[in-house]
């Protein structure tokens, strides 16, 4: 069986890796040794990332072709990918916490649901947070407008309902009749 025949499994196989995926992230982990770097793959595993170590020139192949061809001029040195189907930032969150106790991790670049981004922007991108976090503050926005429109409820219903305010605007609208001027019928 020639060469090209025993590669092309494992060309396939990264394609179907990085098919349909929200973020693929480039790291160099040269200077991680065994221990580090069996941690970073079960913490990988355990957040639904895919966290794999292929040649460069298989990756170069799979990469052709896709949203991930611009990645194809990083790949020198040992590198892997992270890949996530799910969560588009999670990788480089990830990857950054993970950098912050071994910093021979060094994340290269990205794709992220499309779009090409170099260290500085995957750096920017692990500074995202979850969506569990962003949802988090968007209702508790929301709560402290929805908390404030019932105390003005509340207060209405202390003061003696919607029967006590309608009386109070029946007060004022004819002093408002009075004061504006009468217009002139049309002929």
């Amino acid at each position: 069986m020639a060469k090209v025949e025993l590669k092309r499994p494992i060309v396939e196989e990264i394609g179907n890796v990085i098919a349909d995926a929200d973020a693929v992230v480039l790291v160099n982990y040269q200077g991680l040794n065994v221990d580090q770097d069996t941690r970073l793959r079960k913490n990988m595993r355990e957040n639904d990332i895919v966290y794999k170590v292929y040649k460069n020139t298989m990756m170069n192949f799979a990469f052709k072709g896709t949203a991930c061809e611009a990645l194809c001029q990083h790949l020198e040195g040992a590198n892997a990918i992270a890949v996530s189907k799910d969560d588009a930032t999670a990788p480089a969150r990830l990857l950054a916490g993970f950098a912050k106790t071994n910093p021979k991790l060094e994340m290269v670049a990205a794709v992220v649901e499309g779009t090409y981004y170099d260290k500085a922007g995957v750096e920017a991108l692990a500074t995202v947070p979850t969506r569990e976090v962003l949802l988090g503050r968007l209702f508790g926005s929301m709560q402290g407008s929805i908390a404030g429109f019932a105390r003005v409820l509340n207060q209405i219903a202390e003061k003696g309902g919607a029967a006590a305010c309608a009386a109070a605007a029946s007060e004022e609208a004819p002093a408002a009749e009075e004061a504006a001027p009468a217009e002139a019928p049309a002929e």
